[in-house]
């Protein structure tokens, strides 16, 4: 039997004890402590702003990594929507991309205008300006959309050429029904322009009034009238806008009128020039009136069916080499339609002949592009026709003889990689046309062809609008110049509020 140690050495060994248990309880304290300190840490880093190029890979459960504790966090709808709040350019455009996909988070409800690219403020004008030139009788504020089949109809043929108003008007209705992703449930369509009933609110000011289908329907005097219907409509849009306070801001710069046809609002254009304006081309404009510095060029809607995905080896079944039909004798820079009439229309595998919408002539020219290598693009009146449109959905790579034109979304597409540009000073010179088409090989012109297939969609207009079609695509257009121009607006208004008030 071994003696007990002294009491001296009794005492170090309960000292040593104690303090072991002190560490040991210190120690389970302190990983428990750091567990929650770091659950909190992530869930503040995650509500600052995130920056383009970030790796976030706190979520990842994939390779040899062990999956994270659970921790409570903002959606990335929440992240995305306090970055934009708090001003930072860099998130919000990677907002403006994700918009597309659905409502916030992409679950079932509204469109967020937090979110979203562009807030929009829609006047309520009276039906006469919209939807009241479609037979729609006015009783309520605005047609009621959330039935893509009842809405009213736009008259077609020609007409529908120009009818962008329309669809603009009919999205940015939608944009605050209940929003369902998958189609289901609810009105399915991308949240990239969306209405506020709040003017302080709205990045721009979207001004409704159909007005080409104005000058397509109202220009003509009618029975004992002195002045046309259209003329009418122009006179009282430009005193109503000047009225509103959110014009007189600042001079209507903010606001977005839709003169797509190229002789619609004759008489407003000068008076509203300040606007941005949905134009075909500036053909028939002053540079001081419309310019590509303040105003979006949108598509024509083609009147050709589309041809979707084709998956025919296209070149060996296009038979015709270059492909036009229309207007032959034009005005101004027309003429050049003439020209080369006369040196094509003997060539066997060109079409070159008159056209119209007449006798069945939009099926003839379906098919006709269809079977076509090359569609010719040629400059008439103004710079710009459906048929380049027309060409693209038709999967027909676009030979574009017309030097002033301006394209949509010329900032965002590039039109080399689909379409072939010749210089009509080029073009009308014997042989050099049918020169530069034949010298483009089967591999060259089946890229190009690819390229229209991809970018095919971006020219299609529909309700409910798709993401990247050519809706959704001139409130991208819009954003953009929204963007410098509001820059612009603040950098003028530094001194107005501090000088009003002394």
């Amino acid at each position: 039997m071994q003696p007990s140690p002294p009491p001296e050495h009794r005492r170090v060994i309960r000292f040593v004890t104690f303090l072991a248990l002190s560490l040991l309880a210190f120690s389970c304290w302190a990983l428990v402590n750091s567990r929650i300190n770091n659950a909190i840490l992530i869930a503040d880093a995650d509500k600052t702003p995130l920056l383009a190029g970030d790796d976030d890979d706190r979520h990842n459960t994939g390779g040899d990594h062990p999956a994270p504790i659970p921790v409570a966090v903002p959606s990335s709808s929440d992240l995305m929507a306090d970055a934009v709040r708090m001003g930072n350019p860099v998130v919000r455009e990677m907002s403006l991309a994700g918009a597309a996909g659905g409502g916030g988070d992409g679950s079932e409800g509204s469109c967020d205008a937090e979110n979203a690219q562009l807030r929009v403020y829609l006047y309520d004008l009276p039906p006469e300006f919209h939807f009241g030139m479609l037979g729609w009788d006015g009783k309520e504020a605005w047609p009621d959309v959330r039935d893509a089949g009842a809405v009213p109809h736009y008259p077609g043929g020609l007409n529908l050429q120009h009818s962008v108003a329309y669809w603009l008007t009919l999205d940015i209705l939608s944009s605050t029904l209940p929003h369902s992703p998958d189609g289901g449930g609810g009105m399915s369509r991308p949240c990239v322009a969306v209405r506020v009933t709040n003017a302080s609110l709205a990045d721009v000011f979207f001004v409704p009034f159909f007005a080409s289908l104005s000058y397509n329907r109202h220009s003509k005097l009618r029975g004992r009238d002195r002045v046309s219907r259209n003329r009418i409509l122009q006179a009282e849009l430009v005193r109503y806008l000047m009225r509103q306070e959110e014009w007189r801001r600042w001079g209507g710069k903010d606001h977005l009128v839709v003169p797509h046809h190229p002789n619609s609002m004759m008489q407003a254009r000068r008076k509203l020039s300040a606007a941005m304006y949905v134009l075909s081309d500036f053909g028939r404009y002053p540079p001081d009136v419309a310019n590509l510095k303040k105003d979006v060029i949108a598509p024509y809607m083609h009147v050709v069916r589309s041809l979707g995905d084709d998956e025919s080896p296209a070149f060996g079944q296009r038979p015709v080499l270059a492909y036009f039909q229309g207007a032959i004798h034009r005005k101004d820079g027309g003429k050049v339609r003439q020209k080369l009439y006369q040196l094509l229309k003997d060539e066997k595998d060109v079409h070159f002949t008159y056209g119209s919408v007449r006798q069945n002539g939009i099926r003839r020219a379906t098919k006709g592009m269809a079977s076509s290598k090359f569609c010719l693009n040629i400059a008439g009146d103004t710079p710009s026709s459906n048929r380049l449109f027309d060409a693209i959905v038709s999967h027909c790579v676009p030979v574009i003889i017309s030097d002033e034109i301006e394209l949509p979304f010329e900032d965002v597409l590039d039109y080399s990689e689909f379409c072939v540009f010749v210089r009509a000073s080029d073009a009308v010179r014997q042989g050099s046309l049918l020169r530069i088409l034949r010298g483009v090989t089967r591999d060259q012109w089946t890229t190009m062809w690819r390229r229209l297939k991809e970018v095919a969609h971006h020219f299609e207009y529909q309700y409910p609008s798709k993401p990247d079609d050519a809706v959704q695509m001139i409130w991208g257009a819009v954003a953009r110049k929204m963007h410098s121009l509001k820059l612009q607006l603040h950098k003028t208004g530094r001194y107005q509020r501090t000088h009003s008030d002394s």
